[in-house]
């Protein structure tokens, strides 16, 4: 097979790359490749509460992968999930829609990556939007990306949000707007009451008859002619072939499958390659490294009421009224993204931006979901939004089919854990403000009154990621940069990576909309050279 652009992933990325480059190019052929399924009809993608049957398990949907034992976690091993089918990590995350700070992009544009600011990349979230608030300066209402405020928000988020102004902490209506400090409702990424997924909203909401979508299709290597790549080698139905591109070819398998393909196709450091059998095509030392992640800590909350989502006779027989209400309306417990609100706070007040991220979810999320309890609760989480720490990832193996060698660093540097510590404090004050403090209950690992120390060793015990990994193939002016401005790979013809592993540093946020802006980005960019 041959076409005029080869996509090796069909994550937030891929699909807005995809969708906005056939839709720009109508005369030239693009293969978007996935290593999952199709999720258009998967009940657990489209409905919003589904996502928290997926997260826990390695099933069809998810790589469910483990990081090496990271030593600051007291010696355990991490959970990574991640999105395997359409849509990647879009089709199984918690549909949350926030973009950064204006100074993070800032911040790249003063590491050397030239175009990048804040002004430079508005534009590009604004086109990518679809909110049913409206257009306004900082807001699109027509874009492919369907954003919505919650249909049904939970009375424990209502609590949440009370505690915390009680804590001290001003409302924030919205989060994208003029400022981001503040605490409030979550605008999240769903269509009339279902999810939408980078592929709902690029693929599948827009079909193209130049865009072929290759399922259960995984790609293997990057195929070469001396540094110009010409294809990608896949294995399909059990037989291997190359699909060829006229073109270019594009890395989007996210901030742990891009590195991995690449170094597998001969493009990264050249001893780790040589070591795991690989012929080097291209000595590229920043392939895998710069990794950089949100960690986050979580008080679990158990409490006698059933409206927080839970297990108990009461609260199945409440899931099924809240099932039909969904099923009528779109509404409901089931349209619930269950981190409903949340937050983006200072760790310090001389900060210029938040360093902190809170998210309040209404159930009892302990180890990814992965740890059920009997009975109701809550659960408040803090991440790190601006890590120091640094990791990164290699192979384990020469077959892209081997689960990379995943090392997030997490707390490696000293601050990490002193910031982090700092937000479980700020936690502890809303918890023990007087709208949740009254709701009863009884924390699972933590408790009011607990020493620094005791709270270090809490965090290091349960502490884990958020699922914002990015950084591994960092875009740069430098000659250490892997891809260029415009997400080229250095040293290597015909070849860009478009998706989180090209940020230079973390966004404070989650990554799900700035990667669907960096498609977007190298859409125009790509189109322009194909006109």
């Amino acid at each position: 097979m041959e076409f005029d652009y080869v996509i090796a992933g069909a994550g937030s990325g891929g699909c807005a790359l995809a969708g906005r480059l056939a839709e720009r190019c109508p005369q030239a052929t693009v293969a978007l490749l996935e290593t999952g399924r199709t999720t258009e009809r998967n009940v657990l993608v489209n409905l919003p509460l589904g996502f928290a049957a997926v997260v826990p398990f390695k099933l069809g949907l998810n790589w469910a992968y483990a990081t090496v034992p990271q030593a600051g976690l007291a010696g355990r091993r991490g959970y990574q999930p991640r999105g395997r089918g359409m849509g990647g990590s879009s089709a199984i995350n918690a549909q949350i829609y926030t973009r950064g700070h204006p100074l993070d992009y800032d911040e790249w544009a003063a590491l050397g990556c030239t175009g990048w600011g804040w002004q430079d990349v508005l534009p590009y979230f604004i086109r990518a939007e679809g909110n049913t608030r409206g257009a306004d300066a900082l807001h699109g209402a027509d874009g492919p990306l369907g954003v919505a405020d919650l249909r049904t928000v939970n009375p424990f988020s209502h609590h949440f949000l009370a505690a915390a102004e009680q804590a001290g902490h001003a409302r924030n209506a919205d989060f994208n707007g003029v400022y981001q400090e503040g605490v409030g409702f979550y605008q999240v990424t769903q269509r009339d009451g279902k999810r939408c997924s980078a592929a709902q909203a690029y693929v599948y909401g827009r079909p193209r008859p130049n865009l072929v979508a290759l399922t259960e299709t995984h790609a293997r290597r990057v195929v070469f002619e001396g540094r110009q790549a010409v294809g990608v080698e896949i294995e399909r139905g059990g037989r291997r072939q190359v699909i060829r591109a006229r073109r270019e070819v594009v890395m989007a398998a996210g901030a742990f499958g891009t590195p991995q393909l690449l170094m597998c196709s001969g493009v990264g450091p050249a001893a780790h390659l040589q070591a795991q059998g690989v012929a080097v095509v291209h000595d590229a030392p920043g392939v895998g490294a710069n990794l950089q992640d949100h960690l986050d800590f979580i008080v679990n909350k158990k409490v006698a009421s059933t409206v927080p989502v839970g297990y108990s006779l009461r609260g199945g027989a409440h899931m099924l009224g809240q099932a039909w209400s969904y099923l009528r309306r779109r509404d409901g417990l089931f349209s619930s993204n269950v981190a409903e609100a949340g937050g983006f706070l200072k760790s310090t007040p001389d900060l210029a931006r938040p360093d902190l991220q809170l998210h309040f979810c209404v159930a009892l999320v302990d180890d990814h979901n992965r740890k059920m309890h009997l009975g109701h609760g809550y659960s408040l989480h803090v991440c790190l939004l601006r890590p120091a720490s640094r990791g990164s990832v290699t192979l384990a193996g020469p077959d892209a089919r081997t689960a990379p060698l995943i090392d997030p660093g997490f707390l490696k540097h000293p601050d990490d854990l002193e910031s982090l510590l700092r937000g479980a404090k700020i936690t502890r004050e809303i918890l023990d403000a007087p709208a949740l403090a009254g709701q009863g209950g009884r924390e699972l690992y933590t408790h009011s009154g607990m020493s620094d120390d005791a709270l270090r060793e809490a965090i290091r015990q349960h502490a884990d990621t958020i699922y914002h990994p990015v950084g591994t193939c960092r875009m740069g002016s430098d000659t250490a940069a892997v891809v260029d401005l415009q997400l080229r790979v250095r040293g290597i013809d015909r070849l860009r990576v478009v998706d989180a592993s090209v940020m230079p540093t973390l966004v404070g946020a989650n990554t799900n909309a700035p990667t669907i802006m960096i498609g977007e980005r190298a859409a125009e960019w790509m189109a322009a050279a194909c006109a």
